[in-house]
């Protein structure tokens, strides 16, 4: 009786595949003992039986075939013979093909039988050694807890062990390549920061060195504009000026706060501290502010010693005082005219002022204070072109200055 076939669709459990190689084992023997067993005594007789009397039947055709043989004259008997001769040798040849055909048969049959019990074995080994495994499992399944362990190990996951690592290989692939992922943004936008860092030093030459604690260190390039744009090429003549000028700045901010506690300049050639106190007293103000400013007065500071030292290639003695915004000019007769400089001056064509005349040594100690105040008055009210250029004001005020001696050296003859 044959079993329907299973769809391949649904898979075998362990029971059905143990029922049917059992089957084929019941078949196996079957088809033994089915070769082993003889005949028995009344199949025998009627085998015997059955080969007689299909011998009498051919010896009866042959007979009646050959029954006119002898009246048969010797050329047609002869042709006769020979025809007869091919028959039986080519019923020989079948007899003998047909018997090759047979060993053939019986020796692949045997053959495939015994391969048949080899494979049922190995089944039946393998079939064996999975039942034995999953007993093992379902023991070990058991033993642990399952509130322990948060669920059940007979569940598919935990039975299959080997796609559950393979899920968690490759969630772990996922979570590697989102990793990656991010790093290389990181990476992008790092170097997007590192270029937009560089280009805001270029252009505002401001860049942070340190940062500690509440101390800031700063690292400032200030641009210089050439004294060209200034003054004549006559007037600057072969004055060396910087492009730019590099100072670092140390700043001290409030606990917790952007507020400014104290700040310092290297070198410290400008003087910032107004600047700082300005900061200081502003509600609003702010670093970016701070930073602007002393900038500003550097670029004031550095313009206004160039123009200084420009002058001093003359025949004037110039000194610039940083703090005061002043020009120190050493003029004739042993006076000092201090000069306050405008605000923005000489980026600015705003007028000079002269603010006090001071002597500087003995020979000048009896000018009186009268005489000195009537040379300033004289000197702040000199046209707007002549105050705008450092050096055509001293030249008024050393011009003003010889009048007035002269006048009063006169006055003083005439009276005696």
């Amino acid at each position: 009786m044959e079993e329907d076939p299973i769809p391949s669709s649904e898979p075998l459990d362990l029971n059905t595949i143990q029922r049917q190689v059992r089957e084929l084992e019941e078949i196996i023997e079957s088809c033994r003992q089915d070769d082993a067993s003889e005949l028995s005594p009344s199949d025998s007789d009627d085998l015997i039986r059955n080969c007689g009397l299909l011998l009498q039947s051919r010896v009866e055709q042959i007979v009646s075939e050959c029954s006119d043989v002898g009246l048969l004259e010797d050329q047609e008997f002869e042709a006769y013979v020979g025809r007869f001769e091919q028959e039986l040798n080519s019923v020989e040849a079948e007899s003998t093909k047909v018997s090759n055909g047979i060993e053939d048969l019986i020796r692949t049959h045997g053959e495939d039988f015994n391969r048949l019990g080899t494979d049922l074995a190995q089944l039946k080994c393998s079939l064996d050694f999975v039942e034995e495994k999953d007993l093992e499992k379902a023991k070990l399944g058991a033993d642990v807890d399952y509130h322990k362990c948060g669920k059940d190990l007979l569940d598919p996951m935990n039975v299959n062990a080997d796609k559950f690592e393979l899920l968690e290989l490759e969630n772990q692939i996922e979570k590697n390549n989102i990793i990656l992922k991010s790093l290389q943004d990181l990476e992008c936008t790092l170097k997007w920061l590192d270029n937009t860092e560089q280009i805001e030093d270029a252009v505002t030459g401001l860049k942070v060195i340190a940062f500690e604690g509440n101390c800031v260190r700063l690292s400032l390039r200030t641009y210089i504009p050439k004294l060209e744009d200034l003054f004549s090429p006559k007037k600057v003549g072969d004055a060396t000026e910087p492009s730019e000028v590099n100072h670092e700045l140390l700043i001290e901010l409030l606990e917790g706060t952007m507020g400014l506690r104290n700040v310092e300049i290297f070198p410290n050639d400008v003087y910032i501290n107004d600047i700082l106190d300005a900061a200081k007293s502003l509600r609003k103000s702010s670093l970016q502010w701070f930073v602007t400013k002393v900038q500003d007065r550097i670029v004031l500071c550095t313009m206004r010693r160039l123009v200084v030292k420009n002058e001093n290639k003359s025949r004037h003695s110039l000194e610039y005082l940083d703090k005061d915004e002043t020009v120190v000019a050493h003029v004739v007769g042993g006076v000092d005219a201090f000069i306050k400089v405008p605000q923005g001056w000489p980026l600015l064509s705003s007028p000079l002022k002269l603010i006090y005349l001071k002597s500087s040594d003995q020979h000048s100690k009896g000018i009186s204070l009268s005489f000195l105040c009537t040379v300033q008055e004289l000197a702040n009210s000199l046209a707007v072109r002549i105050r705008q250029t450092l050096s055509s004001f001293v030249d008024a005020i050393e011009k003003i200055l010889v009048e007035q001696m002269c006048s009063e050296i006169h006055g003083d003859a005439s009276e005696q």
